[in-house]
């Protein structure tokens, strides 16, 4: 199979083309890190890039938390114009297979079970509480102490930052050019990806490159809020074996959107992960700050067994070992 990769030159995309070209796969690099003419919101340059291609691996975006709304204009330029650009230039060339960077962001908050309530969703976080070092959401409708778990692909989409906005117009772009054109989309919804290769000294990365950037300076990582918060750490080897997974097994009916959770299912603390990272590296104790962003959600952790039923999928790097070849990895600049 011919897949043109956007992004295929960063940090995920590099390990999906590599994935993909292991498994006999001819993949075709699109990003502008390797030719400035390729960039994604060029429809010219999308058009001739593809030629010949049978599907598409969308990995291309502007990514992290950002600056508030300051850069908002950049985002929704990069991640969702340049989505749409694509999109139509699929559209004209008659590809009808796109696997798509999904995130998990677009869901906001995880989900909460309140022993009175039920499931809830509780709402943003106040400036006041956060001031005061009170970071767990409590119920909506009582006030009481909630209790986190895994959220499914079903769960209603609430994001609560800018980058998880256009993550989520991305994926009604996609759903919008598969209805119309009958192709097929698969959005993989990742959770905290980290590994090899990533990014460092950049405010665009995620906490686990932070964590690492730190470390490298010889400074301490320095753990927000009280540390306790949930994530699920997936490595980037098992994310780029998923995406060659879903572009293999085309199960998603044509004219639809399918979302899979990507994540590990092994959930842990930031805490935990900041430690884990620091004793492997051999570097200084994280510091816990009682910081916290704007934007951020207390815990989203996923269940990706949707994702392991129907395409067989499974990660396969634990948190352990994952953690230790990635203290003693390379990353890249910027």
């Amino acid at each position: 199979m011919r897949v043109l990769v956007t992004g295929g030159a960063g940090f995920i995309g590099s390990h999906v083309v590599a994935a993909l070209r292991e498994r006999g796969h001819e993949a075709i690099v699109f990003d502008v890190r390797e030719d400035p003419a390729a960039d994604v919101r060029d429809p010219a340059a999308v058009g001739r890039a593809l030629a010949g291609v049978d599907a598409v691996c969308h990995q291309a975006a502007k990514v992290g938390l950002g600056d508030g709304v300051a850069d908002a204009a950049d985002y929704v330029s990069h991640n969702d114009l340049g989505t749409a650009v694509l999109l139509a230039a699929m559209a004209e060339a008659g590809v009808r297979s796109l696997v798509l960077a999904g995130s998990m962001v677009v869901y906001g908050e995880g989900r909460y079970v309140c022993e009175r309530h039920g499931v809830v969703r509780p709402g943003p976080r106040a400036v006041a509480d956060l001031d005061a070092g009170r970071f767990e959401p409590l119920c909506p409708g009582c006030g009481a102490d909630l209790a986190p778990g895994l959220v499914r692909e079903d769960a209603p989409a609430d994001p609560r930052n800018v980058y998880a906005t256009t993550k989520l117009a991305q994926e009604h772009l996609a759903a919008a050019w598969a209805r119309c054109t009958g192709g097929s989309a698969v959005s993989l919804r990742y959770h905290n990806v980290y590994g090899p290769g990533m990014p460092r000294d950049t405010p665009y990365a995620g906490v686990a490159s932070f964590f690492r950037s730190a470390l490298a300076r010889g400074e301490a990582p320095r753990v927000f809020e009280d540390g306790r918060q949930r994530r699920d750490f997936v490595h980037v080897r098992d994310v780029a074996a998923a995406n060659a997974v879903a572009l293999e097994a085309r199960t998603a009916a044509p004219g639809t959107l399918t979302a899979h959770n990507t994540g590990s299912g092994d959930p842990h603390t930031v805490g935990e992960m900041a430690r884990a990272l620091a004793v492997a590296y051999g570097g200084p104790e994280p510091v816990v700050t009682g910081e916290y962003r704007l934007g951020d959600v207390r815990h989203i952790t996923a269940d990706s067994s949707r994702l392991r039923t129907e395409l067989g999928w499974k990660p396969e790097v634990g948190f352990s070992e994952g953690m230790t070849e990635f203290a003693r990895a390379g990353m890249r600049e910027g």
